[in-house]
């Protein structure tokens, strides 16, 4: 999936044309069509009831639930005609009102109760998601339990799908209905994969409430993104539906429905589409359906099934109705586990929910061996030191940890054997560690973090010609072909590993998204009056620190309250200092320890400007930085070298872009974002937008999805 385009589209959306904006999307969806063809708009996994299930109300076929999303003030205009439209044909439904982008006119809510139909809440605003944080969710959460006390609303539906059913306990309501049992398509598509009500229960000082995830594809998604011309899809769900006894819950949304003669605008349908749909529904199904509103749904699967214990509380990790096996995976990896996001992500989304897992990694002097972090199972088979100063002493040490790895893990699976074991490289020969596991059935992911034989030529400058480079191509190809599935972290290095012949319907994409509950914008602590630039990450040449300092030494005299942090570890580090005392730098330029995520977090976020100098070589320019998404969603201007993959990735509207590898370029710009507070604020704020759905959060389900089905048969 390409997130760049995706994450754009959300960003620029108030700023284009409506008809780009659809465009935009639609590029998308397409793609994401083709891709995940096996699962939407019908995935078999959803079919299942929840366990004891005895069926709807006087023995129904299935149940049918109509809901409205109205968006904007256009949207209001046509409630009144569909609302008649359905009282034609004998249906009612649920109509969801944004509570503070628009004014709702005075006695359309009345009308519609007093006419049978229901009134739900769809959020504070639609452009914003409630859920970004705990802490925005925290600061607006009295809003939204006010109106859906003045309202007299007892369901809830979040803008754009966002959700979170942990956090949503603290709404006043008996429902949600902000899921779906699989829609690719939306910015956060974790599907709950089942076409049935269910119960997700609160601890001993929260109620529960039923989940009313939507089952039938959106209107919008279909007749505006795909342009389908025709409901046979909205008549192939409902058949399948139908035909499992599960729940058919429709999206539909009055802005998008043209309701006269005229040729219908840009993002609109014709809404005889509607009409032909209920038509299809009452005509073929008579009889045989359950038609309730989202609150009847919801008493009866309260009073029925979860108050008689036939139903299955639902998890808070998008999991099925039914009970999901709990699996024993590990993670091993050439790298501190504390210090290493990417890693502490895929470990603590399986643990919480309910996975076990074990981390074989190395460590420092003085640290345990084994330790439980945060409940994952850390073991530090070897020690390191960063100092290897040519490439015999750093391929000893991998292949020492090859070794004690490939032991350490042997002895465990023989114990208790793993389902999955996830290697991540660099080195990807590590992989092979788990030999002996994948002979007794585990399931093997290889995770390239960094491409390796770009890494080694970066490293010690070698040419893609030499003997060296192809060798590494070898065993990039060995040990991908050994794997069961390879994850890679950017979509252009995807591109470089297809071409090497790796086969695509064994490759994903994740890339490395910030840990929302660790970075996100928070208020400041400083009090002094000087101007903080900063970078986190590691002390390789390939990052450009030496470009950094220099240019910061062309302005050192004309800012003399601007400071510059460096944190982290690497080979470069010497040299750097080297450099640092050569531009008699030392009283500006501070070169700082690693620290943990958690810390380094607070202090980026107390950072005016967050400095990422790549090289644009054959490495560097293609690495993708997570420090940059990190810096946007702590609410810190980012100044980035204008690299292949950035550029691939960002604009000039989020970012602040120099020449890669011109110090004279860095210091021009750095002097431009210290001296103007205006651009400063503007490229936070809109990398603030840009950086919402380009979560770990919002993303975890790929990495999820992906296990679940290596691991479904075992």
């Amino acid at each position: 999936m390409n997130f760049f385009i995706q994450n754009t589209y959300y960003f620029i959306k108030p700023l284009v044309p409506r008809w780009v904006q659809i465009q935009l999307r639609r590029s998308i969806v397409l793609r994401k069509r083709l891709k995940y063809a096996q699962t939407w708009p019908i995935d078999e996994r959803a079919k299942n009831p929840p366990e004891g299930w005895q069926g709807w109300p006087d023995n129904k076929r299935f149940a049918l639930v109509l809901t409205h999303d109205v968006e904007t003030a256009k949207g209001l205009e046509k409630c009144y005609p569909l609302a008649e439209l359905e009282k034609s044909l004998g249906f009612r439904s649920s109509f969801n009102f944004v509570a503070e982008d628009y004014t709702i006119p005075t006695g359309l809510q009345d009308y519609l109760i007093d006419n049978g139909f229901e009134i739900g809440l769809h959020g504070l605003s639609h452009r914003e998601s409630l859920f970004k944080s705990e802490e925005i969710f925290q600061q607006q959460v009295a809003r939204v339990n006010h109106y859906l006390k003045e309202w007299g609303c007892v369901g809830f539906r979040a803008p754009s799908m966002y959700h979170n059913l942990e956090l949503a306990h603290n709404l006043n309501i008996l429902y949600d209905s902000s899921t779906f049992d699989t829609d690719p398509f939306e910015p956060q598509s974790d599907g709950m994969r089942t076409i049935f009500p269910f119960w997700v229960a609160g601890n001993s000082n929260q109620k529960g409430y039923v989940e009313l995830p939507y089952t039938l594809p959106q209107d919008f998604t279909l007749f505006v993104i795909m342009k389908e011309r025709n409901i046979d899809i909205w008549k192939r769900k409902l058949d399948w539906v139908a035909e499992h006894g599960g729940m058919a819950l429709l999206i539909t949304h009055p802005d998008y429905m043209c309701f006269d003669k005229r040729r219908p605008g840009v993002g609109e349908y014709p809404s005889v589409y509607y009409r032909e749909f209920l038509e299809y529904v009452s005509r073929k199904y008579e009889g045989q359906y359950w038609h309730a509103l989202p609150k009847d749904i919801t008493e009866f699967f309260k009073r029925d099934v979860v108050n008689q214990g036939q139903g299955k509380a639902a998890t808070l990790n998008r999991e099925d109705v039914q009970e999901r096996r709990q699996l024993r995976a590990c993670m091993v990896v050439y790298s501190f586990y504390e210090y290493d996001n990417r890693v502490i992500r895929y470990a603590e989304a399986l643990v919480k929910r309910g996975d076990n897992v074990d981390v074989i990694a190395i460590g420092k002097k003085g640290q345990p061996r084994h330790e439980v972090i945060r409940g994952v199972n850390v073991y530090r088979v070897q020690n390191r030191t960063v100092d290897e100063k040519g490439r015999l002493l750093y391929l000893i040490k991998l292949l020492v940890f090859l070794l004690n790895s490939a032991v350490f893990l042997t002895q465990r699976h023989m114990r208790n054997p793993y389902d999955l074991i996830h290697i991540h490289s660099v080195p990807d020969f590590e992989v092979f560690a788990a030999f002996f596991a994948k002979l007794k059935g585990a399931k093997i992911i290889l995770d390239i973090h960094d491409i390796v034989p770009e890494f080694y030529a970066s490293k010690f400058n070698k040419s893609k010609d030499s003997l060296l480079f192809r060798m590494l191509c070898g065993v990039e190809k060995a040990s991908s072909v050994f794997s069961h599935h390879v994850i890679i972290s950017n979509h252009i290095w995807e591109k470089l590993l297809l071409s090497r012949l790796v086969d695509e319907s064994k490759c994903t994409v994740i890339m490395n998204y910030p840990d929302q509950s660790i970075f996100f914008k928070r208020p400041r602590n400083r009090t002094d009056n000087k101007f903080f630039m900063m970078y986190p990450g590691t002390y390789n040449w390939h990052q450009g620190l030496d470009i950094a300092i220099k240019a910061f030494g062309l302005i050192k005299d004309q800012i003399p309250e601007a400071e510059f942090y460096i944190y982290g570890r690497g080979s470069e580090r010497k040299n750097f200092e080297k450099l640092i005392v050569r531009l008699k730098l030392e009283d500006k330029v501070y070169l700082k320890n690693s620290l943990p995520l958690d810390k380094i977090a607070e202090v980026m976020a107390n950072a005016d400007l967050g400095v990422v100098p790549k090289r644009n070589d054959p490495f560097g320019g293609e690495a993708f930085s997570t420090k940059i998404l990190e810096f946007m969603s702590l609410g810190v201007p980012v100044l980035v070298s204008n690299t292949k993959i950035d550029k691939y990735y960002f604009n000039d509207s989020v970012v602040k872009f120099f020449k890669a590898e011109d110090e004279q370029d860095l210091a021009r710009c750095m002097l431009e974002l210290i001296n103007n507070t205006e651009l400063r604020n503007r490229l936070t704020q809109n990398a603030l937008k840009f950086v919402e759905d380009y979560t770990w959060e919002k993303n975890k389900s790929i990495y999820l999805d992906l296990v679940d089905r290596l691991t479904e048969n075992k």
